[in-house]
């Protein structure tokens, strides 16, 4: 594999070049950093400071958006799928900082570290037994102005999103590989064999391991970042679809996934909770039956105060399940809803294909209130910064929801 060090680039600048923003400041919007898929193992990704929610905005991209924004500080990070644009704002201001761009489509999240931001990108198209054709990698630029600093090409897709762990980044890809790259200098320090093609399943970083689903065969992996070595590997051989594509959820020693097992004509959701340590499956239930939808065909899931919130496009529905016992605690029918959801304060949030949010109360599932806004918002998933609710959907925007529409509080 070989990384290319880019000296110059065609970038859009919107603000002026050198002005950098301090992630360190009190007053800063979001984190300081944002390491992982959804910032946090459970992947509930909610942060607050104690400041002042937005006013419900729009922020205007190029293309659709398929990825999670990213918060850092007072930016907003988000890539396009298609064009593979990427995007900086101010998230105070709603003011666009610079525009990029990367090689190929852009689902991975822009990762942030050290005035850095990190992204994946490739397609879902596949040639000759890999995932994902024309060019496919990892892009690192300068979170200040969005020069380009390296790019290091993989030889299948990085649709996931890369994590951040110490002075590497590892990134899953379509060529059934693990890469290791230093963050610094985009150099290859080690590859990884799996035997598996992850599309979407986003890396879980949980105590110094990652957890991803695969396929062909469908196996998921834990893998020991500190050994550099595959920990466990749990194969799946009912699956027919899904587990590649789903971000686990990890908390309290159990990691979380869904896939479809059954048939394409006859699809059977199935949700699965393995212990960390050794990758046996704690418990398995199945969401239900249903009808099976196009490129991303399973739910993800979330982990919130001892339960599991996971959507199935499969069957229509919402359901909160209890992390430790697989038990249903309640559902909600709806519509086709693919990305994960959020919750905070009793209050579980979600979108769906036609892009309406609902609010339910964790509890009961008790529907509070739900929002139109556009597009398809799929398959990322809302987070919440500052009791404001930020989403990206394929209508090209990302919309920004104080809490209080949807609460009254």
């Amino acid at each position: 594999m070989k990384k290319i060090i880019v000296i110059s680039s065609s970038i859009l600048l919107v603000a002026a070049i050198g002005i950098a923003i301090s992630l360190t400041n009190n007053n800063s919007f979001g984190p300081e950093e944002w390491t992982q898929y959804r910032m946090k193992s459970d992947k509930n990704a909610v942060y607050d400071n104690g400041g002042k929610p937005l006013e419900m905005d729009t922020f205007q991209t190029t293309w659709q958006v398929r990825a999670t924004p990213v918060v850092a500080g007072d930016r907003m990070f988000v890539g396009n799928h298609g064009t593979g644009d990427l995007h900086a704002f101010n998230i105070k201001t709603g003011e666009k900082i610079w525009q990029s761009q990367a090689p190929n489509w852009v689902h991975s999240e822009m990762v942030f570290s050290n005035d850095v931001v990190y992204v994946g990108f490739g397609n879902r198209f596949f040639q000759d037994g890999v995932r994902g054709t024309k060019e496919s990698g990892v892009l690192a630029l300068d979170a200040a102005t969005g020069e380009k600093l390296w790019k290091y090409n993989t030889e299948g897709e990085v649709m996931p999103t890369p994590v951040i762990y110490n002075e590497n980044i590892y990134v899953a890809t379509g060529d059934r590989h693990l890469y290791k790259i230093d963050k610094e200098s985009g150099n290859l320090t080690e590859r990884t064999f799996l035997g598996a093609i992850t599309s979407m399943s986003s890396p879980n970083l949980t105590e110094d391991v990652l957890y991803m689903g695969g396929s062909s065969d469908y196996t998921f992996t834990a893998f020991d970042l500190q050994e550099d070595a595959i920990k466990w590997q749990t194969d799946f051989p009912d699956v027919v679809a899904g587990l590649d594509d789903v971000p686990p959820a990890v908390s309290d020693g159990i990691v979380v996934t869904t896939a479809i097992e059954g048939s394409y004509d006859d699809p059977n959701h199935m949700m699965y909770a393995m212990d960390t340590n050794s990758g046996d499956i704690i418990w398995e239930t199945s969401l239900g039956e249903g009808e099976m939808v196009s490129n991303n065909k399973s739910g993800a899931p979330i982990i919130h105060k001892g339960n599991i919130y996971v959507g199935s496009p499969i069957t229509k529905t919402f359901y909160a399940y209890d992390l430790a016992t697989g038990e249903k605690v309640w559902e909600f029918e709806d519509e086709i809803m693919k990305g994960p959801p959020v919750a905070k304060d009793g209050v579980v949030y979600f979108g769906n294909k036609n892009g309406v949010m609902h609010a339910l109360d964790t509890t009961t599932g008790d529907l509070i209130k739900q929002i139109e806004l556009d597009g398809a918002l799929a398959p990322s998933g809302p987070i919440i910064m500052n009791d404001t609710l930020i989403v990206g959907s394929q209508d090209h925007q990302v919309y920004a929801v104080p809490l209080a529409d949807f609460t009254g509080e």
